[in-house]
């Protein structure tokens, strides 16, 4: 190997390393925001509507964030972008911590929620350019920070809470790898983009095809199915019996096996059969806890993390793969479409626990716990999500395997010549 050829190496490296140190900050921000509602609500008196709509500003700030990074990708470049992460970053941490109500929580979280937006819009597709032979593997191998920061974040929470210490340290802790990330990005030197050979006006024309406007409705389904059932992770399953924030830690924990070890599995199932097979492990996991108690709630528990360990960096993969005309506005909007079904999602979320709260504690049944009737009531709710992705992603391998045929026939003119 060459010395130019080693020093290209070794810089791809770097700022691979960056990348995964920024959606480390990222998934702890979730993990630790799922592990500290409980305390923002007795402290600021907030119900759990209003915990949804705090919850909220974190999706609606991520998809705001990818849809202008992902605009602007070409003329920013990833650099930037991640340096506007990392401001973005610090802010939000800051006004978090000195947050005195709801609105301050509003604010602040947006202000997180948009960073973490510009991540995933800086690093897709300067990740997707980089391996371009090899685009859905190293965007599994690059989210694998997303589950593995959120053992992180989950079991640091899990820690502090239980010796006492205030959601505030927590929030505080988050600010050691954004400094870090922050600073490696300032001192490292980027490659100019090369992704995208179409204008930004074929980019937009991309987003209107019939198969992009599939994907990213499905998107809606697979984040919700996701991040909604991890996002209220302790107030759904806080009365099951288990330690809510030992079951991130073990569902993400998987999640980041599976996505390193993703390779193997792409290539033999393809990516549309992989998402096929998520979402029925998927359905059959959020099922699974919807009905489990104690110890069962662990292995529930496992089920769900196995069905939606590949949704994310698949579905991004599979636009960068299928629809590349789409370039990096493509892979930012078809984030940015979950994350913004997800912040209107929320809100609902937070209102099912306090009806289904209501209507058990109306009932009164002698023996059973409202809160964990309320939990279950809402994971119930939320296996609609991955089922309506068996039929979608089945209709997706039909009309793919159709395609791929179509593309792999020789034309008439090539037949022609052969004869």
């Amino acid at each position: 190997m060459t010395a130019s050829k080693m020093a290209s190496k070794q810089a791809s490296s770097r700022i691979f390393i960056i990348c995964c140190l920024a959606l480390l900050v990222t998934s702890m921000t979730f993990a630790i925001r799922a592990g500290i509602l409980s305390q923002l609500g007795v402290e600021f008196a907030l119900s759990d509507s209003q915990l949804g709509w705090v919850n909220a500003m974190a999706f609606l700030g991520f998809p705001v964030a990818m849809m202008i990074g992902g605009a602007l990708y070409n003329t920013l470049g990833a650099k930037k972008l991640l340096l506007i992460a990392f401001v973005c970053h610090l802010a939000g941490l800051f006004l978090t911590m000195s947050a005195e109500g709801f609105w301050g929580l509003l604010i602040s979280t947006f202000f997180i929620g948009f960073a973490n937006g510009a991540v995933e819009a800086g690093c897709n597709p300067l990740i997707a350019e980089t391996y371009p032979d090899n685009k859905t593997t190293m965007l599994n191998r690059f989210h694998v920070w997303f589950p593995g920061g959120i053992v992180v974040g989950a079991l640091i929470s899990k820690a502090m809470t239980d010796a006492g210490m205030g959601w505030q340290l927590q929030i505080a802790v988050m600010l050691i790898p954004t400094f870090i990330y922050g600073v490696m990005a300032l001192k490292q030197e980027f490659p100019k983009s090369v992704m995208l050979k179409a204008s930004t006006r074929d980019n937009v024309k991309a987003l209107f095809s019939p198969l992009f406007i599939f994907m990213a409705i499905c998107m809606t389904l697979t984040t919700t199915a996701e991040l909604g059932t991890q996002q209220w992770i302790e107030r759904i399953l806080g009365a099951s019996g288990a330690s809510p924030m030992i079951i991130m830690a073990l569902i993400t924990g998987l999640m980041a096996v599976g996505r390193y070890f993703a390779g193997p599995v792409i290539h033999r199932l393809n990516p549309v059969g992989v998402l096929l097979s998520s979402a029925v492990v998927a359905t059959a996991g959020i099922y699974a806890m919807s009905i489990a108690t104690g110890s069962q709630v662990y292995i529930a528990a496992m089920l769900f993390a196995i069905g939606v360990m590949y949704f994310w960096p698949t579905m991004v993969g599979f636009v960068a793969e299928n629809i590349p005309e789409s370039g990096a506005l493509g892979m930012s909007m078809i984030g940015a479409a979950g994350m913004f079904a997800l912040s209107l999602w929320n809100p609902i979320i937070g209102g099912w626990i306090d009806s289904a709260r209501e209507k058990a504690t109306a009932a009164a049944v002698t023996g059973v716990n409202p809160e964990l009737v309320a939990g279950q009531s809402v994971l119930a709710n939320l296996t609609l999500f991955p089922a309506v992705l068996i039929v979608a992603f089945t209709l997706l391998y039909i009309y793919m395997k159709k395609r791929n045929a179509n593309k792999n026939k020789p034309s008439v003119a090539a037949v022609s010549e052969l004869s």
